[in-house]
């Protein structure tokens, strides 16, 4: 395994998709279930890989093909041991809702100051990590690492490969409990990161308004920066108004903001903003360029985003959605103040019983 670790620093980086072949490149090939990426190794060396990793003996038919017996589990292991040639601050974010918003929003805060590895979209499964973490260099100082999760386990599993050092869980929610079962189960995995940053004696920023992660904060007793509106925080945020953009004062023992008008839309980004603003302050960022990164973040992909028309002002957040982020979403429209307003909603996937 040593051996084949090797090879990867020889390479220009990794690829698992031959429609995406770079020179140089080291080619995993995985599986899943309606592919077999064993098939294409011949073709991607064909293409210019400089070797290729299978797990099927028989498509090893080139002395730069080599044989693994899982190529999975050879991809993560691969990714933590090249993890853990760096010893910066990495950050694992989870939570049942807005994992990728306040990904992106703290992402933009220490770009301010720092050189930061951050998970493109939301690359966020036993995939999309790995591959993420294989992209550090010498040249980052901070990774940014978001962790998805929809079943027991999944987070315990992602923490196993990216080892955060600090981390923040958004909120625990009704999220795919078709493989959680219940809010219990969700509560359990999601916990899963915080039990990892305990292990490396690490930090986590905390919703201080949010009761159940406080317990379970307190339950791991861990290092906490937290942030909070309605109790005691190391910062103390203040919604002033929707318009319908977020608009936002802050202060900690040292500093009072301005109000911060943002372009993202929801009341219920006001907590990810806080989240961003605790890890600028946390890592020493200003708070001039924490606010100007919070004041012009631009959301995409169908989350929190404006679009207007002619005639209409539309309101995008439909990338997914679950019973917990339906409700703030709905509840936050309802506070806009228009005298016609209209939801579209579409459906609900993996709610298991609780589907109806």
């Amino acid at each position: 395994m040593e051996n084949l670790f090797a090879k990867f620093y020889e390479t220009k980086g990794v690829s698992t998709d031959t429609r995406n072949i770079h020179k140089e490149c080291f080619f995993i090939a995985l599986k899943g279930t309606n592919f077999n990426g064993n098939h294409f190794a011949e073709e991607a060396i064909k293409q210019g890989a400089k070797y290729a990793i299978v797990d099927e003996a028989e498509f090893v038919d080139n002395e730069n093909i080599f044989f693994v017996s899982d190529t999975l589990k050879f991809l993560q292991k691969l990714a933590n041991h090249h993890r853990n040639k760096f010893s910066i601050p990495l950050i694992g974010i989870t939570g049942s809702n807005g994992k990728t918003s306040t990904k992106e929003l703290i992402n933009v805060v220490l770009s301010k100051k720092y050189n930061v590895l951050c998970t493109a979209g939301n690359l966020n499964n036993h995939i999309g990590v790995p591959l993420t973490l294989l992209q550090l260099n010498n040249q980052h100082e901070i990774a940014i690492i978001e962790m998805g999760a929809n079943k027991h386990g999944d987070i315990e599993e992602l923490c196993s490969i990216a080892e955060p050092n600090f981390g923040i869980i958004t909120n625990i929610g009704k999220a795919h409990l078709e493989g959680f079962i219940n809010f219990e189960g969700v509560l359990k995995t999601k916990s899963e990161l915080y039990e990892s940053v305990k292990s490396k004696n690490g930090m986590i920023v905390l919703n201080n308004d949010d009761e159940v992660l406080k317990k379970q904060a307190l339950k791991f007793g861990l290092a906490t920066f937290t942030y909070a509106s309605q109790n005691e925080g190391d910062i103390r945020g203040e919604l002033v108004k929707l318009t319908p953009f977020v608009n936002l004062k802050w202060a900690n023992n040292s500093f009072q903001s301005e109000t911060i008008e943002t372009q993202m839309v929801g009341k219920y980004n006001f907590y990810n903003f806080l989240a961003a603003i605790s890890f600028g302050c946390l890592f020493e960022v200003s708070p001039s360029d924490v606010n100007n990164a919070l004041a012009t973040y631009l959301p995409r992909n169908n989350r929190s985003q404006v679009s207007k028309t002619e005639t209409n002002t539309l309101i995008i957040d439909c990338y997914n959605a679950n019973p917990s982020s339906m409700k703030v979403a709905l509840e936050s429209f309802l506070e806009i103040n228009h005298p016609n307003k209209i939801a579209l909603i579409g459906d609900m996937f993996e709610l298991g019983n609780d589907s109806f």
